[in-house]
């Protein structure tokens, strides 16, 4: 027995679980932020580099990630985890995608630390981590379209292109500004090293056990050069 088809009319992807707790939690934190310990919250968990070397605020390089600074930061923010970020994780699974999404914003973190080491401005957002996602969604989709304006259609590998050469720009003219360009930059960065298996503990461990190997035989073959030709010099006819 056939039955006719179902129609249904959505708009963008479905909300994922790792996505959906991301925008809870940090929706939760910018409410808190907003009812009054704001500037205390952000002086103890925004990322300070100054703090994370002198100080050791290693927290830091991840709770950063939860706080924005308005209302338009967050929405720009989880409007592209949303849009981008569901498709990674259908594709990768949950505990695949919330490893990237920190590792990205980690290392993005880690990038601001060590271009601002001095500085005690606090840097907020999820902006790292969604670079980095843009950049896997660049990576592994390159023909889609995205709608600018949702009017003018670009290429998504065209499109992560122009944001990086945006952001690389924007941290050599301006490192101080009030936007954390690097960042962005550094998210887009460690999105591409780990999508090409570069930051993988795993791969680390074999090509060193690739290169000790390698090294290795040429001692063998050093060795073995030379007894062979100790046994030249005394060989008797």
């Amino acid at each position: 027995m056939a039955y006719p088809p179902r129609y249904s009319v959505g708009i963008g992807p479905t909300l994922t679980p790792a996505v959906r707790y991301l925008v809870i939690a940090s929706v939760a934190v910018h409410l808190l932020k907003s009812l009054g310990a704001g500037d205390e919250m952000v002086a103890f968990f925004g990322l300070r580099p100054y703090f994370v070397l002198s100080k050791l605020f290693i927290w830091q390089l991840g709770t950063y990630l939860f706080f924005h600074g308005d209302l338009i930061h967050i929405l720009v923010n989880m409007f592209a985890l949303w849009m981008f970020g569901c498709q990674l994780e259908s594709t990768w699974g949950s505990r695949k995608f919330l490893k990237f999404f920190f590792v990205t914003g980690i290392g993005a973190g880690v990038l601001s630390v060590l271009f601002q080491p001095f500085s005690v401005i606090p840097i907020i957002g999820a902006s790292g981590a969604i670079y980095g996602i843009l950049m896997a969604y660049g990576m592994l989709y390159p023909e889609r379209l995205v709608y600018i304006y949702f009017l003018f259609p670009v290429k998504v590998k065209y499109f992560v292109a122009f944001l990086g050469v945006v952001a690389f720009l924007s941290a050599l003219n301006s490192p101080g500004g009030t936007i954390a360009h690097m960042a962005h930059l550094g998210g887009m960065v460690f999105a591409f090293l780990y999508l090409k298996g570069w930051l993988s503990l795993s791969r680390v461990r074999q090509d060193y056990y690739r290169w000790r190997i390698r090294q290795m035989r040429k001692r063998f073959e050093v060795h073995e050069g030379r007894d062979r030709k100790k046994e030249d010099d005394y060989w008797i006819h």
